[in-house]
């Protein structure tokens, strides 16, 4: 039992962090509304898009497909309820003036935006640059006054200030002068700006084919999946994303950045509900049970149903892992996004390193949180490593990503969804597990991931280049209604654990029920 004057000590630091601190969370019920409240207001904005799509070009090689993936694309929005303005073949000038206005428009009118380009692009000193069918371009130098940046287009929607923003590149091609050599292929990484969400044809340094149909196999699957009702905005990219892999054997990845805080759909459901307790805990049911039927599975396809039926579910980090593995086991070798530190307009983005061995081990000091006095140091070890689990010495389990698939005190849980398998600034998943505390109570735990930063973070063991991930929600069940919040640091690609952890849950009222820091300590992995 903690003595007096130490419980006091807590009590009143207590009642200071809770005045300074924002870790109290509202009701999920409450969240959720918020979250409807949000949703509804954009979808009764104005909603502008500017679309262009370049093919036929002076002095490089035509394309077969951006005029007709432009013209598609803008039917799809008229459908959807925006305004279009097109612009095929268009000059430097052109192109200028028309994202000038468009931008102008945006600010004036408080919009929601979407611009769409189709043509060529290319890279120079971080930049991307998108090229006019004008463009005459004998050396370096040329491309910055021949082509149009798209910095200035993201800077100019960024100061417009509107509620919401999406840039769609099909621009992912071979460089077209052929005679001109920069530095990396195809566009480079940048990290979306506020409330935005930047999608490419395929990853950051890597290129994409004009295709041989109609359409441009990007588009193709963008149109496709921009008509599905019911599809979030961030759902419509990711299904594109698997559709366009599977396709190229991995040879194309589409790849987005986004920083949206809320949900938007091209053609939303009918209409916008509050999801009840139990209705929620039957989507969990039927989400499970089918994660657990196809999370061992050594064929692609069953992965692949999951993840297009529930791309932003609650297992789906896992299954995008399992698949990575399925696929590698066949031979595919995708390609990966060219990420630099030198580049000045991306925090990066890096894939986790799951390569634990036996004989792993990490040291970890838990303290109060609010008293810094300690709770306990403690060692992991690795013992045996299967297909789809770690071992540790005193019977800690985890999947291959780290999340725990046994509680600290021995009981199993389905699998929180905490770990990811990549990581970049503005990603976010949800986690939703069952697990029993530890007087043997069920309890349903759902958590809302966001990796909010990157930073340079010291502990016991070291400093790191870290991922800060901040996830919030609610743990109920019998008599429990929790509100939690965690903040975790991550160095995917060096440590295989964590660097950091913060956990506060609190009560109804407010009252901390559990508050703790964990930090590295010492780590020995292979």
């Amino acid at each position: 039992m903690m003595p007096p004057s130490l419980y006091e000590n807590r009590r009143r630091l207590l009642k200071v962090n809770l005045a300074a601190a924002s870790l109290f969370l509202p009701l999920p019920y409450a969240q959720v509304w918020a979250q409807s409240e949000g949703a509804m207001k954009l979808l009764r904005l104005p909603k502008l898009a500017l679309v262009m799509g370049n093919s036929n070009y002076k002095n490089a090689p035509a394309l077969g497909n951006p005029g007709n993936d432009a013209n598609a694309i803008a039917d799809v929005l008229r459908q959807s309820g925006f305004e279009v303005t097109m612009k095929l073949d268009a000059t430097r000038d052109d192109m200028a003036a028309a994202m000038r206005a468009h931008v102008q428009t945006l600010a004036a009118r408080k919009a929601v935006g979407l611009f769409y380009f189709a043509g060529h692009g290319l890279q120079l000193a971080w930049r991307n640059y998108l090229v006019p069918v004008d463009a005459a371009i004998r050396k370096l130098d040329d491309i910055q006054t021949a082509c149009v940046d798209l910095t200035s287009l993201i800077e100019g929607i960024n100061k417009a200030s509107n509620p919401m923003n999406l840039v769609i590149l099909d621009a992912c091609r071979e460089n077209p002068f052929g005679d001109i050599r920069v530095e990396n292929r195809g566009l480079s990484q940048i990290d979306a700006p506020h409330s935005t969400l930047l999608a490419y044809a395929t990853a950051p340094g890597n290129v994409a084919s004009d295709g041989h149909g109609v359409n441009g196999l990007y588009t193709e699957n963008l149109l496709r999946e921009m008509r599905v009702q019911d599809a979030k905005i961030e759902d419509v990219f990711k299904r594109v994303r698997l559709n366009v892999r599977r396709r190229t054997n991995g040879q194309q990845i589409p790849w987005e950045s986004t920083s949206l805080e809320e949900d938007f759909w091209f053609v939303p459901p009918a209409e916008l509900k509050k999801v009840s307790d139990a209705e929620a805990a039957r989507e969990f049911e039927a989400e499970l049970a089918i994660w657990e039927s196809i999370k061992e599975a050594t064929a692609p396809a069953p992965i692949e149903e999951y993840l297009r039926r529930y791309p932003s579910g609650r297992f789906s980090e896992l299954a995008q892992l399992r698949l990575d593995q399925v696929l590698a086991r066949q031979g595919e070798k995708k390609v990966r996004v060219i990420s630099s530190v030198e580049n000045p307009y991306s925090k990066g983005t890096v894939v986790a390193n799951t390569n634990r061995k036996v004989g792993d081990t990490y040291t970890i000091r838990e303290v109060d949180l609010y008293t810094k006095i300690e709770n306990r140091t403690f060692t992991k070890t690795i013992i045996e490593i299967t297909d789809t689990e770690v071992i540790y010495r005193g019977g800690g389990r985890t999947d291959l990503l780290g999340n725990p698939l046994r509680t600290p005190w021995g009981a199993p849980s389905t699998g929180p969804q905490i770990w990811g398998v990549e990581y970049a600034v503005g990603k976010r998943w949800t986690s939703r597990h069952r697990q029993t505390n530890p007087k043997g109570v069920p309890v349903e735990v759902e958590l809302a991931v966001r990796v909010v930063k990157r930073e340079r973070i010291t502990v016991p063991a070291g400093t790191f280049d870290a991922f800060v991930l901040e996830m919030k929600g609610y743990a109920q069940g019998s008599g429990i209604n929790t509100n939690v919040e965690r903040r975790l640091w991550t160095a995917p690609d060096q440590i295989r654990d964590l660097i950091a952890l913060e956990v506060v849950e609190r009560g109804l009222k407010g009252l901390v029920q559990t508050s703790f820091r964990q930090e590295l300590v010492s780590y020995n992995q292979s």
